[in-house]
């Protein structure tokens, strides 16, 4: 299985759930759905999913 870098839009997707979670945890920033730590851990690992998905997969 080959890995391969993931699409413009895949990539600013996952970094803007991961940015939004970061900014939500450290700086106080109301971030609808993303209010307590399990949520906030749940977003980044889906940021994380998404990115993966992205480099594992070719459609996206």
């Amino acid at each position: 299985m080959g890995l391969k870098a993931p699409s413009m839009l895949t990539f600013l997707i996952s970094l803007v759930l991961a940015l939004a979670v970061m900014f939500a945890k450290y700086f106080g920033a109301t971030v609808p759905g993303l209010n307590g730590d399990t949520t906030q851990f749940s977003g980044l690992l889906v940021a994380y999913l998404i990115l993966m998905l992205g480099c594992l997969l070719r459609s996206l």
